[in-house]
């Protein structure tokens, strides 16, 4: 290819800005990522018991959820009882049937039947779709005691501005947080000794469990509630790539993540220090991942129990290292779950354990299926908790596993790290083409090799043509 001069740069730089009003189809979202995981939306830090400032780097508790900005939620009321995520490009249910819980069969009968908005294509949400919508500036109700509440107002773990949310009716009988909505990912094992289960999410207290398919506790019929979508093919399944180097990348979700485990357990602050300090595979800005991210590659096809032997193992991808098959991984995210932030999430891998009985007299029992998501203290000692805690005896580990992510390398043509490729990463990649000193100034976070769009090893004109091919990929 013959070298362009300065003015043959000036050129295509000129069509190149042209682009942004030309309309012609620039993709929103990061290129290649069928997978988009959206924020939590947590903006606070915390440390074992209080909100805190944000540490510095290397202050205790650094490198937090909050720290670290995600893609952020975005909604669109269509005003027809439908909301669409601009993120994922699922539509969903605005406001479920808050007056008739469902089991889980009733739950796929009624999606099936569902006409709305001119649409009867809806169905019950996948497990890592119905995930999608659960934000960790959410707060438990907590319990009463004598007449008081230590939080007066419980938040929803989910965007009530779009979605329609109720707490049960007082007089029901139901617990003010029985807030469970149906998924449609089955259990691959059984819980609670042999209950076949589906998984769901819990919008009162933002956790994913288990749930009995057919007769809950005593015997009763375990019904719930059930948030119809629609769209969005896709969402949801990997796409994993060993890169040779002790890494594996998603590159439906645009994520690194290390291929072993922390090989030990960890409190919280121990973890967050483990992933901020970590180096590996020449790379130095690995964090803690937050729940959602960490939720994204787990596997329910996988479970130790599973029913099928070819299926046995840790609610992960075999590409994956797991250090104890049972094992459980914090996260960066704190779970407001009581008068204190003093838990944080994290994501069993191995089967969620509880104590179910009488102190002494009961047993252990896989009481939510590997690939719930719980909450720990981020400190203490697990000694406190001999026969685990809330209603189903929820296991106290206390010291959990860590496995680190970092946004992968696919983010070439993203030149304004905003986690998209987008008409509005056009300045700067001009200003990458003709003035690289300037770029690194105006850009300080960025690599300029994010112009390197046609892979030869340099950021210059000849990744024009490449970039335009980025921007119009739909």
């Amino acid at each position: 290819m013959a070298r362009m001069n300065a003015s043959d740069t000036r050129r295509w730089c000129a069509i190149l800005l042209g682009l942004s009003g030309l309309g012609c189809g620039l993709a929103a979202p990061a290129v290649g990522q069928s997978y988009t995981i959206v924020d939590t939306g947590q903006t606070l830090c915390y440390d074992d018991h209080a909100e805190v400032a944000c540490p510095l780097p290397g202050e205790p508790f650094s490198g937090q959820d909050a720290q670290y900005d995600g893609v952020q939620p975005a909604y669109q009321d269509n005003g027809d009882g439908t909301v669409t995520d601009l993120n994922t490009g699922l539509i969903w249910q605005q406001t479920p049937d808050f007056e008739n819980k469902v089991t889980w069969a009733e739950a796929l009968t009624y999606a099936d039947g569902l006409e709305l908005a001119g649409y009867d294509d809806w169905r019950v949400p996948t497990l890592k779709e119905l995930y999608s919508l659960i934000v960790f500036y959410g707060s438990s109700p907590l319990p009463v005691i004598d007449g008081s509440r230590a939080r007066v107002d419980p938040v929803p773990f989910i965007d009530t501005d779009y979605f329609d949310f109720q707490y049960p009716d007082p007089e029901s009988g139901d617990r003010p947080i029985d807030c469970q909505y149906w998924s449609s990912t089955e259990y691959v094992g059984l819980t609670m000794g042999g209950d076949a289960t589906a998984f769901g999410v819990n919008f009162a207290d933002g956790r994913i469990k288990g749930y009995p398919t057919e007769l809950g506790p005593g015997g009763e019929v375990f019904a719930r509630y059930v948030r119809c979508v629609r769209g969005g093919d896709g969402y949801g399944v990997n796409d994993f790539v060993d890169n040779g180097d002790g890494t594996i990348t998603d590159q439906a979700a645009g994520l690194m993540w290390t291929r072993a485990d922390s090989d030990s357990p960890m409190n919280w602050e121990e973890a967050l220090a483990y992933a901020e300090n970590l180096e590996l595979a020449g790379n130095d800005d690995w964090r803690l991942p937050n729940a959602k991210e960490l939720q994204s590659i787990v596997d329910y096809t996988r479970a130790p129990d599973a029913l099928d032997p070819e299926r046995q193992g840790p609610a992960i991808d075999p590409v994956f290292e797991v250090t104890e098959v049972e094992s459980w991984c914090w996260t960066g995210t704190t779970h407001l779950n009581g008068p204190e932030p003093s838990h944080a999430v994290y994501i069993c891998f191995g089967q969620a354990w509880g104590y179910m009985g009488p102190p002494g007299g009961g047993e252990w029992l896989n009481v939510h299926g590997a690939g719930a998501q719980r909450s720990d203290p981020k400190s203490g000692d697990p000694a406190e908790w001999p026969y685990g805690h809330g209603p189903q005896g929820d296991e106290i580990r206390i010291f959990n596993y860590v496995r680190c992510v970092r946004d992968a390398g696919s983010s070439v043509g993203d030149l304004n790290c905003d986690g998209s490729v987008d008409f509005f990463d056009i300045d700067a990649f001009v200003l990458a083409v003709t003035d690289p000193a300037a770029y690194e100034v105006t850009y300080p976070d960025c690599d300029i090799m994010r112009a390197d769009c046609n892979g030869d090893g340099a950021a210059d004109f000849f990744d024009i043509e490449p970039f335009v091919g980025l921007l119009t990929t739909d």
